[in-house]
């Protein structure tokens, strides 16, 4: 057990092919050395075993929220979603704001480890400190909007006051590889195919039900120091201060316009830098513009909710009533995010806000990534354009009406393009020799962010443990903000470094679970205070990073058990010196991958991708076999 401050020292370990819950105490030493939420997250998943089926009974989800969820800490309304991936393969832990983790914690515990499989579909009920499962065959196929509808008004509680929602829709129950979680107010698990686990297990939803009980620091005077310290940081951020702020104003989606100038915005497909060159080149009507926050903003925006403890309020709600195939529809939906508007426009080859928006509602009813459907959507038009989907019937570019449709076709895997879409970028290029038109890195697409124009971003996306990944080390704060301090985003020298750092800092806010937006204003020193006020701990600024690096290298321990190395740290070949060249501002510019990948693993300790033994010693991580590698050897040993 723990006596740790800002933790219920209880989890619920529910084994659904049983149908028994347990409950279980925090180990204090596990929760001092991998923090909470993603670090302890991916230990109880290491601690499954890596080599399991990701939709078999053995695979563990695991919902886990942090020493700081729930609390005073500004952004602090967050939650983990750690599993083995069925998308990718490796280990990965998705995020969702809102209110489930800090209504989790109010309700008396620290976690909930999934295994097993119902027989029949069921959703757990959360409440004082004590789980229930119940029937939910009455619920099966239905949409996440209306799960959450039917489920408000069976356990009479409110969304907003005292009710969460955490469900999966037709894409988990029929197991689309990327599939995602999704709560009361459209914020997503996302990446990874949490969802497609969720539904392998017949758990279609867990409700949680809970007054507001915040934790009080164990530390009161070291918290309150931390804590006016990071209010003011938010404050006086250009970027988060309230109201002012780009990204309080605009939400997300104030990239867009800056991603398109900088020519950092992927584009049909990522064969061009920004819609500017797309429409220089072929003379079609795309202006990314038209899908900015900017114009969102003055346009379609109805309302600025927040997450739990949040004064910036990024969430963008729009409403637009758009004709789709001869029909007026009106949607109103949270939220125009920048990477679901340049997936599901831009990347697919048109700039249509309200059919995007129509698009964005779609997928989190369906319960789709939308990032990953958006991907997939515009390699299948390329790959319609090049022949290989003769015998799918395919998808043409800018398509956006066949596209709006398409998203529950691919959700209930209706037909053979969805069915074969549905399993992600990674089986699609190996069925159909279709590898050329795939952004995947390990079987994950990738985010708005070019790598021949945000040289960090391509390290970022080869070197993510969970797949190409923007949010594993947001490099694009220094290369596009200027925090902690600007760098050139066309320099690869030195990205190998910042990268990695980005990485470990981003491991412990999702281990504390607060939001990354808080690093745009602070940093490690208030990182420590918070974290030193609610705990009780008295850790330093080296021992809070060290634990940081401490989870990255357990998940890429993870990995490598299971045979991932370099190799695997790779981009696609469009993005090389031998691929297309960027354009306009980014005239000529590729991705340097290899230079970087040399100076992230001398930075990390690491052998061709692989942890040594020595590190795994030096991070006091001793569980599993280890890897084998030592510091000495030039590559990872072949398999026996």
């Amino acid at each position: 057990m723990t006596e740790l401050g800002g933790f219920q020292d209880r989890l619920a370990r529910i084994d659904l092919s049983e149908g028994t819950i347990d409950y279980e105490s925090i180990d204090e030493e596990d929760a001092q050395k991998y923090i909470g939420a993603r670090g302890l997250g991916v230990k109880h998943v290491f601690d499954q075993g890596p080599d399991v089926d990701p939709l078999g009974p053995d695979n563990l989800l695991a919902f886990m929220n942090g020493p700081l969820s729930g609390t005073q800490v500004t952004m602090s309304g967050r939650i983990a979603v750690c599993t083995k991936s069925p998308l990718t393969g490796t280990v990965t832990d998705s995020h969702h704001g809102g209110w489930s983790g800090a209504r989790l914690k109010w309700a008396g515990f620290d976690g909930l480890l999934v295994e097993g499989q119902a027989d029949d579909p069921v959703y757990a009920y959360v409440e004082d400190g004590e789980v229930e499962l119940r029937d939910a065959s009455h619920l099966w196929g239905d949409g996440v909007h209306e799960t959450r509808d039917r489920l408000e008004e069976e356990v009479d509680g409110s969304y907003g006051k005292n009710l969460s929602l955490m469900a999966i829709g037709p894409g988990g129950e029929n197991e689309v590889k990327y599939a995602c979680i999704v709560n009361e107010d459209d914020r997503a698990s996302g990446r990874g195919g949490t969802g497609c686990v969720m539904g392998s297990k017949n758990l279609k939803a867990i409700v949680i039900k809970s007054s507001t009980k915040m934790p009080q620091p164990a530390d009161q005077e070291t918290f309150r120091e931390g804590h006016q310290q990071a209010m003011q940081a938010i404050t006086e951020s250009e970027v988060t201060a309230p109201n002012e702020g780009g990204l309080s104003q605009y939400g997300t989606n104030v990239l867009m316009n800056i991603g398109e100038e900088m020519d950092g915005l992927p584009t049909k497909n990522g064969r061009y830098t920004s819609t500017e060159s797309m429409r220089e080149s072929e003379g079609v009507d795309i202006d990314a513009e038209r899908v900015s926050g900017e114009n969102v903003r003055e346009n379609i925006l109805v309302d600025e909710p927040t997450c739990h403890s949040c004064p910036v309020a990024c969430k963008k709600e729009v409403e637009v009533q758009a004709m789709h195939k001869g029909e007026e529809m009106n949607v109103r939906m949270e939220s125009y995010e920048y990477e679901s508007a340049y997936s599901l426009g831009p990347n697919s080859g048109h700039t249509d806000r309200d059919a995007i928006a129509l698009m964005i509602d779609r997928c989190n009813d369906m319960g789709v990534d939308t990032i990953d459907t958006g991907n997939m959507m515009a390699m299948a038009m390329e790959m319609t354009e090049e022949g290989k989907l003769e015998d799918e019937g395919g998808l043409d570019w800018g398509d956006h009406e066949t596209m709006v449709d398409m998203i529950e076709r691919i959700a209930r895997r209706e037909d053979d393009l969805a069915d074969l879409l549905a399993e992600g970028p990674r089986r699609v290029a190996d069925r159909k020799e279709a590898h050329d038109n795939s952004l995947a890195v390990k079987g994950q697409t990738i985010a708005a962010y070019d790598p021949r124009c945000l040289k960090g971003m391509g390290i970022g996306y080869a070197t993510s443990n969970r797949g190409a990944c923007h949010l594993r080390g947001y490099t694009p704060a220094a290369e596009i903000l200027g925090i902690p301090e600007k760098v050139d985003p066309y320099e690869y020298e030195g990205k190998g470094e910042l990268t990695a750092q980005f990485q470990d800092l981003h491991a412990i806010s999702d281990s504390f679970d607060i939001c990354k937006f808080n690093a745009f204003a602070e940093g490690i020193e208030e990182y420590v205070l918070q974290y030193n006020g609610m705990t009780g701990r008295d850790v330093t600024e080296d021992e809070l990073l060290q634990a940081g690096e401490r989870v990255y290298n357990l998940e890429r321990y993870y990995n490598n058990l299971l045979g991932f190395d370099g190799d695997d740290d790779s981009l696609p070949e469009r993005f090389l010196e031998d691929g297309i060249r960027g354009q306009g501002a980014s005239e000529g510019e590729f991705c340097e991958l290899d230079e970087m990948k040399e100076e992230y693993y001398d930075y990390r300790g690491w052998v061709d991708g692989v942890v040594p033994d020595e590190k795994l010693d030096e991070l006091e991580i001793d569980v599993g076999p280890g890897t084998g590698v030592s510091a000495d050897d030039s590559a990872a040993p072949a398999d026996d």
